[in-house]
């Protein structure tokens, strides 16, 4: 089984939104308040504390446009944040969620049928390293199981 890295949003990209860049839509992100609901940032995986601003944004996962390059909601905190490292474990701000769905991409970026799982939140670094294990399989996506919001990536980890 390989070892596995959990990745949070690159922090060039977050700093792009956070410069007014144009989201996947080619919108301005939008700027509101948290009210501490558990708005999860894709670039600390930390909740966005109550009163603290954050943005909404349309955001693609994908470097290019095709069929597969799912487009959706993010959130990230408004001001600076210090990125997540790259973890082996499941990131603390997962471990409260029941389940968390897991899928398989290629190398064309095209999701690979038959890995798409909804998982207990428990099982994800096991069933991210089994369908990492397939040549097949180049990375992982985590997603919410309830919306499918994009909320990290997930690789070997060819360092270890």
């Amino acid at each position: 089984m390989p070892k596995i890295r959990f990745q949070a949003l690159p922090t060039e990209i977050a700093r792009h939104y956070r410069n007014g860049g144009k989201d996947a839509n080619g919108h301005a992100p939008e700027r509101h308040i948290s009210d501490g609901g558990g708005n999860p940032c894709r670039h600390c995986l930390k909740f966005i504390p109550e009163g603290a601003p954050f943005l909404i944004l349309s955001h693609r996962p994908f470097d290019e446009a095709q069929p597969y390059a799912e487009v959706g909601p993010i959130f990230l905190c408004a001001e600076d944040c210090e990125r997540h490292p790259d973890a082996e474990e499941t990131p603390e701000m997962f471990l409260g969620w029941e389940h968390l769905n897991v899928r398989g991409y290629g190398a064309d970026n095209r999701i690979v049928y038959g890995t798409g799982k909804i998982v207990p939140t428990g099982d994800v670094s096991k069933y991210a390293a089994e369908l990492l294990a397939k040549p097949e399989i180049a990375y992982v996506h985590l997603r919410s199981a309830s919306n499918n919001c994009y909320q990290a990536r997930i690789e070997r980890d060819e360092v270890n």
